[in-house]
């Protein structure tokens, strides 16, 4: 926005420009033909313009120096001092287009200041990025504090059993878990194989059947499988063109529905492992489904539509327009009554099947990138939370469309968000690291903990009594939650 508003712009034709430049001063001739070609700028009206050599290099400097500058900012805003900077190695080209590097980077340092004023006797606040004071005795003691290692790439999702004692996951390192909180035992791993001489691929999403005794994954690989929960391959459904990015089990554990890149929401038989229906309505990637009841689901996708689809049905029982941007999460609350969706556009919307336009349209600054619903509380209004990349959470009662709380204790995106089964508290998590605990009563922080990596998602226990995060530094963490 800052750009726009100062009239520079970046496009691809000038980027292509200046690669074309450094691959012919580094000698790469074959190469900066080839890539003229493809590129097209050959007939680019700017291709002739006389640019310095060594360009693209003096950009990428400039914008690590830049990178380095954010990073090493004091938390009062201002440059930190050069005793202070002196164990902080510095960053490379690479490490400066990771967040999460750049996020330790800035940790070393505000840790290393926080040392060094405790040392001349200075008085050191507790407080995070965004200003919002964290008490020590919020944090989550390393005694509740379960990590579970073994994963090699980032962990996408995780899902509790509702049954037993069971947690699964899902990683870049196309595997998913099966760990058991029971015991000390090693996980159980399943093997997502691809076939002969292609790579295996992410796993991307999980979930458990309603009896906690099947676990359905999807794959970037374009197939869903059904694992048992010791963790034996049961089926391997094929029926996707691209990635699958979401997958649900109906209410009553018999039907899966599965959405990916290539459009299109398929429902599964998993008892016989057949294709019941495929609904292709969408005309971009299909990015999320959810039951609305065991033959009645919705699906979203980039373009950006919404339809309810039952199965059956030839065409979509509804279609809701109204974003004008990606959709990426849709969740129907516990009744089925409301449906809710979130955006690129910034907006969560609130729709029913009684009309045609959003009930509610509820804004934040930045994108909308998951939302959950609580359980209806009697006497209470019926909440649902969206997470956005404004780095706050916003807690709407949904059927008079207002703001109960606006959750500001991040400093970056905040990227999973999920109730506790009694609807009394919510868990956020971000790519700053933490994962707060909020109190519905209040909107205040009652718990946090900080992991070591950015996380992905975050989900309660159905007792209540734990929580799970994902993590980019390939773990995840399981918190013992006491109110």
């Amino acid at each position: 926005a800052l750009f726009a508003r100062c009239g520079m712009s970046i496009d691809s034709e000038h980027v292509n420009i200046l690669v074309y430049r450094y691959l012919q001063e580094s000698g790469f001739q074959h190469s900066a033909f080839t890539f003229a070609q493809e590129s097209g700028i050959t007939r680019s009206s700017i291709a002739g313009t006389k640019i310095p050599p060594g360009s693209l290099i003096a950009h990428l400097q400039r914008a690590l120096n830049y990178v380095q500058a954010e990073v090493n900012l004091s938390e009062d805003g201002l440059p930190a001092d050069i005793e202070d900077l002196e164990t902080i190695e510095p960053l490379t080209l690479i490490e400066s287009v990771q967040p999460e590097v750049c996020e330790q980077r800035r940790q070393q340092l505000r840790t290393r200041q926080r040392e060094n004023r405790h040392d001349k006797g200075e008085h050191v606040a507790e407080e995070n990025e965004s200003g919002h004071t964290m008490e020590v005795d919020l944090e989550i003691p390393a005694e509740r504090v379960h990590i579970l290692k073994g994963h090699t790439n980032e962990v996408f999702a995780c899902a509790w059993n509702p049954k037993f004692n069971l947690l699964a996951s899902a990683s870049g390192d196309a595997t998913g878990r099966i760990w058991s909180l029971d015991n000390d035992t090693e996980p159980i791993v399943l093997r997502h194989l691809a076939p002969e001489g292609e790579e295996c691929k992410d796993v991307t999403a999980i979930d458990w059947n309603s009896a906690g005794t099947l676990l359905a994954s999807g794959s970037t690989d374009g197939a869903a499988r059904i694992w048992t929960k010791a963790g034996d391959l049961q089926n391997r459904l094929v029926g996707h063109s691209g990635p699958i990015f979401s997958l649900k089990w109906n209410p009553g554990g018999e039907l899966l529905v599965t959405s990916s890149v290539d459009g299109s929401a398929v429902v599964w038989d998993t008892l016989n492992g057949i294709r019941r229906q495929t609904f292709s309505f969408h005309s971009a990637p299909c990015m999320d489904v959810h039951w609305q009841s065991d033959t009645t689901f919705a699906s979203c996708s980039t373009d950006p539509a919404i339809f309810v689809c039952q199965l059956g049905e030839a065409l979509p029982l509804k279609t809701f327009r109204g974003h004008t941007d990606e959709v990426n999460s849709i969740r129907w609350d516990n009744s089925g009554k409301f449906l809710a969706s979130c955006s690129d556009d910034c907006t969560l919307k609130i729709w029913t099947m009684a009309q045609d336009e959003a009930m509610h349209t509820l804004r934040h600054t930045d994108k909308v990138y998951s939302l959950n619903w609580s359980c209806a509380v009697p006497g209470k209004p019926l909440m649902v939370a969206s997470a956005s990349f404004d780095s706050t959470t916003k807690v709407w009662d949904a059927v008079a469309g207002t703001c109960i709380f606006t959750l500001a204790g991040h400093a970056h995106p905040v990227y999973a968000v999920d109730f506790h089964p009694s609807g009394a508290y919510l868990a956020t998590g971000s790519f700053d690291f933490n994962l707060l605990v909020w109190s519905m009563q209040s909107g205040e922080i009652v718990q946090t903990y900080r992991g070591g990596g950015g996380i992905f998602e975050v989900c309660w226990s159905a007792p209540g009594d734990r929580i799970a995060a994902c993590y980019s530094d390939y773990t995840l963490a399981v918190l013992d939650f006491k109110a």
